[in-house]
């Protein structure tokens, strides 16, 4: 009897459309109070959106509103420049 393979779930980068593992990327979550945030562990609630942990990825996501697309809501400049400093924190 062989044994089955684990199935690594996949997900898309908004930045620069790459299937890579799920926990490779970063996501970005809406939670149900609205609030956009960068979750670091994957464990937050609310609808995600993925991008590698790059900068170059989240401003090309930014660029083409991808996130904003995907999120289905539309994501201030602002909150924007707080993902990308805390992005650039943690790369």
């Amino acid at each position: 009897m062989e044994l089955k393979k684990k199935k690594i779930p996949e997900r898309q980068c908004l930045g620069c459309n790459e299937h890579k593992p799920k926990a490779e990327l970063l996501r970005v979550v809406r939670e149900p109070s609205g609030e956009i945030s960068l979750d670091f562990t994957g464990k937050k609630s609310g609808r995600g959106a993925y991008i590698c942990r790059s900068l170059k990825c989240l401003r090309k996501a930014r660029k083409s509103k991808r996130i904003d697309k995907n999120l289905d809501c539309v994501i201030p400049e602002e909150v924007y420049d707080r993902m990308e400093t805390e992005l650039s924190e943690n790369e």
